[in-house]
């Protein structure tokens, strides 16, 4: 374009600005809109030099240089309005876990007044004369289960409660053990049980963080929600 067009365009840039310094106070903004760029476009071409008209290429570069630009800053809006709303969804769902239980890595089982305790031994090859030892809090053992040879894998257990009497023990927290016979040695075994989620966070990268008294552990690092 032309040293014409060009001063033209500087006035009018010039100008734009002004107005904008007038009503900054009714509504504030640094960035051209679609309108303004459109505006200025017809202002160069109204102050060119007719015998040096505006390069066709040059403005078709400058419109889809603006329109990519825009498209772009809209694209970012709209990603985070996704953002925000996917992370009021992810709260929304993640309160509906407090109360419920998450089958955790623990060497404790959480014994209430009516319903048996559960869990899970983890065995990695199949195991022989596998037997389930648990104690009270002062270490004394009262109750051996014997669950007899399992094969590998995620092996269920429940617990009724009750001592080697059958009597009804008093609810609290009560410490586990596993012992299996692997390849003709006997070995501890790791095992899961179901604990209380008392609540949950959104933690960003992090994901959804759940709550109990073992700790806090993400969702999904969780076996499994009951």
């Amino acid at each position: 374009m032309s040293n014409d067009i060009s001063t033209a365009s500087s006035s009018y840039i010039d100008s734009l600005r002004g107005a904008n310094n007038q009503v900054t106070d009714e509504k504030k903004s640094d960035a051209l809109t679609q309108e303004d760029f459109f505006s200025l476009l017809t202002q160069q071409l109204s102050f060119q030099d007719p015998s040096k008209p505006a390069d066709n290429d040059q403005m078709i570069a400058q419109m889809t240089s603006f329109t990519m630009a825009e498209g772009i800053s809209n694209l970012n809006s709209n990603f985070q309005s996704l953002a925000a709303s996917m992370t009021s969804n992810s709260a929304l769902q993640a309160s509906t876990l407090v109360g419920k239980q998450a089958l955790l890595e623990s060497d404790t089982l959480d014994l209430n007044e009516t319903s048996d305790a559960k869990g899970t031994v983890v065995a990695e090859a199949p195991v022989e004369n596998l037997f389930l030892r648990i104690q009270d809090s002062s270490g004394q053992l009262v109750r051996s289960i014997d669950l007899g040879a399992q094969s590998a894998g995620a092996i269920r257990f429940s617990w009724d409660g009750k001592n080697e009497a059958g009597e009804r023990l008093p609810p609290g927290e009560y410490t586990i053990k596993g012992e299996g016979q692997l390849n003709g040695e006997y070995t501890s075994l790791p095992i899961a049980t179901f604990k209380n989620i008392e609540s949950v966070n959104i933690n960003g990268a992090n994901g959804i963080i759940v709550n109990t008294k073992e700790g806090a552990v993400r969702l999904a690092d969780v076996a499994e929600i009951a």
